[in-house]
């Protein structure tokens, strides 16, 4: 992923891996930080306003609010380069983690009020955000959902229970999708911003991911008022918000995807030089050889479509399809990868919070997250016999 759009892009790819290389991953090894480490929002938010100082964080957003309007294919190579680099905290160098890339697409719709409450202070690095969509019966079947938030005076009252919310653990609020017009299908659901510090919000933490990676929550909310300035865009629009959200977001997982592969790569060719059996490095046996190449023609494959779909949404174009094609080949390729990589590494390789064997579970997950392999191939069909 090397071809740049944006005149700084190689630039910013050089200070960023070298920001990646000569001051990130040496703290995380000289402070010990793990995996599965759990870590709090104050500690995170110092990552988040390092990378905000050193001019990483937030590139996706307007100028007016402090990024450079980074395109979906820039910031697509930017993630990849994160992913690869083999730090710990990756996903909170460009805000994957409750930064900018929860309220990217929000800001068009945003108030005057909720740019400078909201959207400002997760641009600085301030606050964190979540997107509270997922119910306990509302996963892939988006429309479903059942918090309810009934207009009182000049109010809210959200009473309801959001499941698995991705990087809730480092929010400060929560984009919450709620019914408020029960009678309206998918057009009775709004968005509205909730603080989770407000009087009858709670989360809980009853499990953890195969990551061992303690970001998610569920969210409980018990009759919480919340300001009727806090609706984002019109009242019944954000079913619309969500999908368009949804759509970039299932593309920009990919880059994530991607970058984990070619550290899988990157270490088994390491790997297979180094390790030695019956005379000589494993790279010599042609059974390793091809695990490699297969492994490389693979990235390559989902670089390239990745790449070609970022660009048809830079140009204004729909990439429901080409997101969930994306979505769904990356993510099986990228798991693919990570399992030769296992498979080449050996008794390392399955040698727990390895690498290797890190990245294997992480790509596992990827195949569930933002729509599972099956609700790709569904949205694929329905864009191919229209």
């Amino acid at each position: 992923m090397t071809t740049a759009t944006h005149p700084d892009l190689a630039s910013l790819r050089e200070r960023l891996n070298a920001y990646l290389n000569e001051e990130l991953i040496p703290f995380e090894k000289s402070s010990g930080i793990a995996y599965e480490d759990k870590l709090s929002r104050d500690f995170a938010k110092t990552i988040w306003k390092r990378s905000r100082e050193l001019g990483f964080y937030g590139l996706q957003l307007p100028p007016e609010l402090g990024g450079l309007g980074l395109g979906v294919r820039d910031l697509a190579i930017l993630k990849a380069d994160v992913a690869a680099s083999g730090a710990v905290l990756f996903p909170h160098v460009l805000g994957d983690w409750g930064g900018p890339s929860r309220i990217g697409n929000l800001v068009k719709y945003a108030s005057p009020y909720q740019r400078e409450h909201y959207m400002l202070p997760v641009a600085r690095g301030e606050k964190g955000a979540c997107f509270a969509m997922t119910e306990t019966q509302s996963g892939s079947d988006a429309a479903s959902i059942q918090t309810r938030a009934v207009r009182d005076g000049d109010d809210y009252i959200i009473t309801g229970h959001k499941h698995y919310i991705t990087a809730s653990a480092f929010a400060d609020f929560a984009v919450v999708m709620c019914v408020t017009d029960p009678d309206a299908g998918a057009q009775g659901i709004s968005a509205i911003l909730v603080d989770l510090d407000a009087p009858g919000v709670s989360l809980t933490y009853d499990y953890l991911p195969m990551t061992g990676q303690h970001v998610d929550a569920d969210i409980h909310f018990d009759r919480v008022r919340v300001p009727r300035a806090n609706l984002i865009g019109e009242e019944g629009g954000g079913f619309k918000i969500a999908m368009a959200r949804v759509n970039v977001n299932r593309l920009l997982h990919c880059p994530n995807m991607i970058g984990l592969a070619r550290l899988c790569l990157r270490l088994s060719l390491a790997y297979a030089n180094q390790r030695r059996q019956f005379g000589g490095p494993i790279s010599r046996f042609q059974a390793i050889q091809h695990m490699l190449a297969d492994m490389a023609t693979g990235l390559y494959a989902c670089e390239g479509m990745v790449l070609a779909a970022a660009q048809k949404a830079d140009e204004g174009g729909d990439v429901r399809m080409e997101g969930a094609m994306c979505k769904l080949f990356v993510s099986e390729k990228c798991f693919e990868i990570a399992d030769k990589a296992v498979q080449i590494h050996g008794n390392v390789g399955v040698t727990k919070n390895h690498p290797v064997e890190f990245a294997f579970r992480r790509l596992r997950l990827y195949r569930i997250l933002t729509g599972t392999s099956e609700i790709q191939r569904n949205t694929i069909a329905k864009a191919i016999l229209a």
